[in-house]
């Protein structure tokens, strides 16, 4: 019922008089997949309609977020400081639902909705699951509204409505194909996903009931009459529900067992998106609603620093290419708590653009493995080899992004961590620099483990051919090309690493200035109304 309503808020807003031809555009992110996911369980029985009706919903939801990125990085009408606002059915907040859209909001939606429609196109090549089951279409668009309405809502009671859109969705997903250990791995995601949801509505309850509010605008106002320990106590419970969303240290454990046992295409949006939704509510929430001192500074970076040297472990611990790079997402979350953990305007701004890099090039990664395993028949590091003679342009597929990951100049990936780690130097923050250079030697080894089995070296058990059935290594054009777009994407990073990290200092400009978030959401409307 409260999607529905806020289904029936967004709408009101869109055709509310008075707002400006862009301020129509805030909410549909969230309604336009809404409605093509509508659409597709009405033409359940026509998958082709299908098809057409989800790709084009979400390259709507491409154009859509360009163009409000555009508008809130010039700043100019009446976006405050880089921050437009839409208050939905015309209530003005904090009555209402607001729909806030500031540089990173943008930011983020605009690279989800390119890789939610780029593994969409994958799937739709891959002829499984989405060919399969008529839920496919309608269960992936919820879950693109539920993403993008984490980024755009302006309470924490709608930020939980967006998480429990992306859950049931999510799980759905998971379990696609029914196999055993996929409903084993969906059930531990579910229970996890529930306890972080339990822990998420009581701190709404708790945070109302100290403050009489859940919007996020006039929380930051308030949170400073309350007593000190209390404002750490509401941190530490926020960082530990969106810690589990995000799979920080030691909330990491449902992760690299949940993901592996997906879908491919499943897999690789999850990979690439889930956690940094997590990610970003941490950031959104920590910089926004609570004082910025040294001792949450030092908490976050000592989690950082954890969840770095856990991740490459497990990796280094396995021998099963989508586990080893599941590993590789606890470890790489590291970097960008480590960069919000500095409380700098060059670490988060080195986090931000550490979350672009890390949602393209681990979504190519993961598209590839996709490939890998359809060509070989096996995704476990000891039954491939040769694949850079047989397959040379899945190899080069593959070691762009790796390069990257591993952060090897010029990729992005070296400028991403490079970015964080003279914010660190610059913090006179030694520990976790220090952290931050041995994970990436790590985990250059384990990108140089993974080249040297499947693309150089020979199988333990001979020819992996020979396991497959006639006809399978021949790879979809549909999957081959939606990867190579992802690939692309991750070196036009590279290309253009100086205009976007000038992007990324805005939005951290942004986030150090909570006062102009609190202005552009409560201050321009109560004028209005008054």
């Amino acid at each position: 019922m409260s999607v529905l309503a806020s289904i029936g808020f967004l709408a009101a807003d869109v055709t509310a008089p008075g707002n400006g031809g862009f301020d129509a555009l805030i909410p549909l992110p969230v309604i336009l997949p809404l409605i093509a996911a509508a659409l597709s369980v009405v033409f359940a029985r026509l998958r082709n309609v299908q098809r057409v009706i989800s790709v084009v919903a979400l390259l709507g939801l491409v154009a859509n977020n360009i163009l409000l990125l555009a508008r809130v990085d010039q700043a100019t009408g009446d976006a405050i400081g880089g921050i437009a606002v839409s208050q939905a059915g015309g209530w003005v907040a904090p009555l209402g639902i607001s729909l806030v859209v500031d540089r990173l909001a943008a930011i983020m939606l605009l690279v989800a909705s390119l890789m939610l429609v780029s593994v969409l196109v994958y799937a739709i090549g891959q002829h499984a699951e989405e060919r399969r089951f008529a839920s496919f279409h309608p269960v992936y668009l919820v879950l693109a509204a539920g993403v993008s309405a984490s980024f755009i809502t302006g309470d924490l009671f709608n930020l939980f409505v967006a998480f429990e859109m992306m859950l049931v969705s999510s799980y759905v997903l998971l379990t696609l194909g029914g196999r055993a250990g996929q409903v084993r791995s969906g059930m531990s995601y579910v229970v996890i996903s529930l306890i972080a949801s339990t822990f998420f509505i009581m701190a709404l309850a708790l945070l109302y009931s100290a403050t009489g509010t859940v919007n996020m605008a006039e929380l930051a106002e308030r949170m400073p009459e309350l007593s000190s320990g209390v404002r750490v106590g509401f941190s530490l419970l926020l960082i530990s529900v969106f810690g589990i969303k995000a799979g920080i240290f030691p909330l990491f454990f449902w992760l690299p067992d949940s993901y592996p046992t997906a879908p491919n295409a499943v897999t690789a949006i999850f990979a690439g998106l889930l956690t940094k939704v997590g990610v970003y509510a941490i950031i959104r929430t920590q910089l926004l609603l609570f004082p910025t001192d040294a001792q949450q500074g030092t908490l976050l970076l000592v989690v950082a620093g954890c969840t770095m040297l856990v991740g490459v472990l497990g990796a280094l611990s396995h021998d099963d290419l989508q586990r080893i790079l599941s590993f590789h997402i606890v470890s790489h979350i590291g970097y960008m708590i480590m960069g919000l953990g500095l409380l700098t305007l060059a670490g988060i701004a080195g986090a931000i653009f550490y979350v672009v890099h890390h949602i393209v090039v681990k979504t190519a990664l993961f598209l590839v493995a996709g490939l890998v395993e359809r060509k070989a028949g096996s995704d476990r590091l000891s039954r491939i080899g040769g694949l850079v003679r047989s397959a040379p342009m899945i190899a080069i597929l593959f070691a762009l992004p790796a390069l990257s990951i591993a952060g090897i100049p010029p990729f992005s990936g070296f400028v991403a961590k490079f970015a964080l780690v003279s914010a660190g130097i610059e913090a006179q923050q030694w520990g976790i620099v220090a952290v931050s250079l041995i994970v990436s030697l790590l985990t250059m080894y384990v990108m140089g483990r993974i080249w040297s089995n499947v693309f150089w070296g020979q199988p333990e058990d001979g020819e992996v051919a020979d396991r497959l059935e006639p006809g399978v290594t021949k790879l979809p054009v549909l999957m081959t090309a939606s990867t190579v777009v992802v690939v692309g994407l991750s070196v036009a990073l590279l290309v253009f690493a100086g205009p976007l990290y000038d992007l990324a200092e805005r939005a951290a400009a942004d986030l150090l200035n909570p006062q102009g978030y609190i202005d552009a959401v409560l201050g321009s409307h109560s004028e209005a109304g008054g």
